[in-house]
């Protein structure tokens, strides 16, 4: 038997739970400086990329690209940057991060570039509902305890 799904405690500790697209739980991360999403697949175990199921990897594709194409439609974002490490996170994911030129990074990558600064709980809301309407219907409420 499977074990059930579980969110790796270092994703839940730095993100905001958006919801569940058919594979992934989608995540926004705390971090005022770039939009900034995560999907992680639900199928524990998974660590690289080539663990994924041949079967779902294809699924697994449109749904980061339909979230890059909620990601590029918000204000001020003219770049994506995808990318996937697992150095400090076992459990496979991907990021999805907005960027545009004279961001908090630009040109370099996110990643080891300063610290994250939690955003307003009334700009955190607002990208929180722009992710969700542009990805609707397929976002669905990940439920209680998610």
């Amino acid at each position: 038997m499977t074990a059930p799904f579980e969110l790796h405690p270092r994703l839940a500790a730095d993100c905001t739970l958006l919801g569940d697209l058919p594979l992934s739980r989608l995540l926004l991360m705390r971090d005022a400086r770039f939009p900034w999403c995560i999907l992680v697949p639900r199928i524990s175990g998974l660590t690289e990329l080539h663990d994924l199921p041949r079967d779902r990897r294809g699924e697994w594709f449109d749904e980061m690209a339909a979230v890059s194409r909620a990601v590029l439609g918000l204000p001020g974002v003219t770049k994506i940057n995808v990318g996937a490490l697992g150095n400090l996170v076992p459990q496979l994911h991907v990021h999805v991060v907005g960027r545009h030129a004279g961001d908090a990074a630009w040109p370099g990558p996110v990643w080891g570039s300063g610290a994250a600064e939690p955003p307003a709980d009334a700009d955190l809301a607002g990208l929180r509902g722009a992710l969700t309407k542009a990805l609707a219907p397929a976002l669905r409420d990940a439920g209680p305890g998610a």
